[in-house]
């Protein structure tokens, strides 16, 4: 199986500007997500950004750099005009890591991608991660996934899904013994005639509400499929408390 990974980096962040160019253990942010993309099975690697600034951040570690225009509304979008750009073949598959995320597992990039190859009625696939925590489940920021018996998803939410009538109605500080709550993980793969297709469809009225745009996928009956990680996330960089976090973990590895 073959399969590239396509790296969106945008400059701007309302939280914490210039994100991907943070220094972090003597690196720029998007410089040890690069290289945890490297360190997959990837045929290639490639940053779609809209700032020069980080193209050259990366240019030398042997990933392409595409320039993209500065209007996207989201990584999808700049995803697709890099697949565009770089003349990926429609059937290969893309994985879409993102820029913020320097302590992503290698093993979760070669599974999403090596989970779409096998389910060929999907157009995307994704990951989950078993949640077990009461405090997560009930996180809006945490967005719940509910999946069919076959690990196609069902339905994507901020709100804790699914719900127990039974369990919850008597306590939501525990979670019940026949808990089946699944956090999705941000990481995704696509066929990249798939993905061409999304980022023309209209946004939807579930997408606007939840603000989860794979929601638009399965608005207009795509398929996506969501495997269990083989190993937990380590969570993005979305705030200063994240970057200490990150800091002080990636510096005890160097």
């Amino acid at each position: 199986m073959s399969f590239r990974v396509v790296i969106p980096a945008r400059y701007a962040s309302t939280r914490l500007p210039g994100k991907p160019m943070l220094e972090i253990a003597g690196k720029p942010m998007i410089q040890h997500v690069c290289e945890r993309a490297l360190a997959s099975g990837a045929a290639e690697v490639a940053v779609a950004t809209d700032d020069r600034r980080i193209a050259a951040a990366v240019e030398h570690l042997g990933v392409r750099a595409c320039l993209t225009a500065a209007t996207h509304q989201s990584g999808t979008d700049r995803l697709a005009e890099a697949v565009q750009t770089l003349g990926y073949e429609n059937d290969e598959i893309v994985v879409n890591v993102q820029g913020d995320e320097p302590l992503i597992p290698v093993a979760l990039i070669d599974q999403v991608a090596a989970d779409l190859d096998a389910h060929p009625a999907a157009g995307m696939a994704t990951l989950c991660h078993h949640i077990d925590s009461p405090r997560d489940l009930f996180d809006p920021h945490v967005v719940k996934v509910v999946r069919s018996q076959d690990d196609y998803a069902l339905y994507f939410s901020r709100a804790t899904v699914p719900w127990d009538r039974d369990a919850f109605s008597l306590s939501t500080e525990v979670l019940p013994s026949r808990a089946q709550h699944f956090r999705h993980i941000g990481l995704y793969a696509y066929r990249v005639r798939f993905v061409k297709a999304f980022v023309d469809w209209p946004r939807v009225p579930l997408e606007e509400m939840e603000s989860l745009e794979q929601l638009r996928a399965l608005w207009h009956g795509a398929r996506i499929h969501v495997a269990e990680a083989v190993e937990p996330p380590a969570g993005g960089v979305d705030t200063e408390e994240d970057l200490a976090r990150v800091r002080q973990v990636l510096s005890r590895e160097r």
